[in-house]
């Protein structure tokens, strides 16, 4: 084994009653590409927060290069050569990709010489490690994937030789992930040392040298990844066997429960987003939307939800007509028996500084059952929330604890809970594993299918092709806005490739 780049030895944390590293000892090798999995909660997350120096250990030391390093703040991590790619980027938005990556490290007191400086840095790192970006490019302005790229160009603009990256395909298409190894892989024939956390299991078995298993705060395996399986690595994550393919029973739909004809939205530039679309949901199936981020998607669930406004088409639930006119009520909508699991949890599904109790009720808090007279009824809503923790194995499992303290995993967990306990006709998913677990993927999958085996009309959108073919009765892949094909769950991924590609079938066979 290659020198240690980092030794963890007898690293231990606790968040008050929360034990989230629990005597963890941990070599990872120079020059190596190391996965850490575990499910949500596991203290992946808190391990590296510790090694970067936004937490300090309760017990333990940390090693750099075979010296005990004292990491009290990122500055010291970045000082030994330790960089972080956050789950969830730390940039500022309106400003451009050169002043973000030189924002704290400018290095000279004018800034026009710092900044003439880093333009000429930044274009070798982006030449020498296939990093491309538009420098002068405001950063709100830029897609997902190259966002990542610029914490990436941060990291390496400060000298790390260690690059730690948390959940980084979380929000990547399959393209901008393909390309996201790439580099990683470059990174490491460079000499670098990349930490990857993640939940997917074959992006670990894709990209990594080793792979450390966490389970409730420890590291319970280290093996070497081409001597394991993802079946392995799933019941060492999990504590159990875990399937890891959808089983259901053919689906037997019924009457429409939704029906969309014609819709056409613009956003706010004018441009149109979703281009004449039209197609129905029933009871008793999962219609499962393919494409690659950005062909309409979004825009169509939240118009379909009662949040954008349509320029024309019309939307029918259950037998009545929505008033697309402006934007609809969603709160009539979710009286009317559609329930909603937004794309993006923390903007749209959850408010962070509220308590788990708080969330597990949001959108449905004028409900009787909740209330006393004008007041909330806080023990009836607290007791409901006890209720959704354990159903969905919710964790830490405190219904007082702030949402914004829950891992990623866990707080879809609680929007899920919400929507799917209140009973409703018609589901709408955006994304419902994003950033979550192989034991949680499993967990929800059931959950859906169950729903549309008890007659609910389910529609579903989800850039993680696999989920959209095991889960679907019935497949629409978007392109640029439209419709372009229907097939059957049984369709290739090849097939959905070319039409997510915008390439029709006759188009491809010439």
């Amino acid at each position: 084994m290659a020198d240690a780049a980092i030794e963890l030895v007898g690293i231990d944390k606790s968040f008050g009653m929360v034990h989230a590293n629990r005597n963890i000892s941990l070599k990872i090798p120079a020059g190596t590409i190391h996965g850490i999995v575990g499910e949500n909660g596991a203290g992946k997350s808190t391990l590296m927060s510790i090694l970067y120096g936004f937490y300090q250990a309760d017990r333990g030391e940390i090693l750099v290069g075979g010296k005990r390093a004292d990491i009290q703040t990122p500055s010291d991590a970045i000082a030994r050569g330790i960089g972080m790619v956050h789950q969830h980027f730390m940039l500022v938005h309106n400003f451009t990709v050169l002043e973000n990556v030189i924002l704290g490290a400018e290095g000279e007191p004018l800034l026009k010489t710092s900044i003439s400086k880093a333009r000429a840095e930044l274009q070798r790192l982006e030449r020498d490690y296939g990093l491309e970006v538009d420098p002068d490019a405001v950063v709100e302005d830029l897609p997902v994937g190259l966002q990542q790229r610029v914490e990436i160009l941060k990291a390496l603009y400060r000298g790390a030789d260690i690059l730690i990256l948390d959940e980084p395909t979380g929000v990547l298409t399959p393209a901008e992930a393909d390309h996201l190894f790439r580099i990683l892989r470059q990174l490491k024939e460079e000499g670098k040392t990349v930490v990857l956390i993640t939940h997917k299991l074959r992006e670990i078995m894709a990209v990594t040298d080793n792979v450390s298993v966490m389970r409730q705060g420890t590291v319970v395996a280290t093996r070497k990844t081409g001597e394991t399986t993802v079946e392995e690595l799933a019941e060492l994550m999990v504590g159990r066997r875990v399937l890891l393919r959808v089983e259901k029973g053919p689906a037997r739909p019924g009457e429409v429960l939704l029906s969309v004809r014609n819709l056409t939205v613009r956003d706010a530039r004018g441009v149109t987003m979703v281009d004449n679309v039209s197609f129905d949901v029933r009871a008793g199936e999962i219609v499962g939307i393919a494409g690659v981020a950005g062909n309409g998607q979004s825009e169509l669930l939240e118009t379909i939800t009662g949040i954008r406004k349509a320029v024309s088409g019309t939307v029918t639930l259950a037998g009545r007509p929505v008033d697309l006119t402006g934007a609809a009520d969603p709160a009539e909508l979710r009286a009317r028996g559609m329930a909603h699991v937004p794309e993006d949890r923390h903007h749209m599904g959850l408010v962070l500084a509220f308590e788990e109790s708080e969330n597990s009720i949001l959108g449905y808090h004028r409900q009787e059952r909740y209330r006393n007279g004008p007041l909330l009824d806080v023990d009836a809503i607290r007791s409901d929330a006890r209720e959704k923790i354990e159903k969905y194995d919710i964790r830490p499992a405190d219904c007082r604890l702030r949402t914004a303290n829950f891992s990623g995993g866990n707080q879809q967990k609680i929007v899920l809970a919400r929507e799917m306990e209140q009973d409703p006709k018609v589901l709408i998913v955006g994304q419902p594993t994003r950033g979550v677990d192989v034991g949680a993927i499993e967990f929800i999958h059931k959950r859906l299918i169950e729903m549309r085996d008890r007659g609910k009309a389910v529609l579903l959108v989800s850039v993680e092709l696999d989920e959209i073919r095991a889960l679907s009765d019935r497949i629409l892949v978007m392109f640029a806005g439209r419709i372009v094909g229907e097939r059957e769950a049984q369709a290739s991924e090849g097939e959905l490739g070319l039409l997510m590609a915008g390439v029709e079938q006759k188009e491809a066979a010439e």
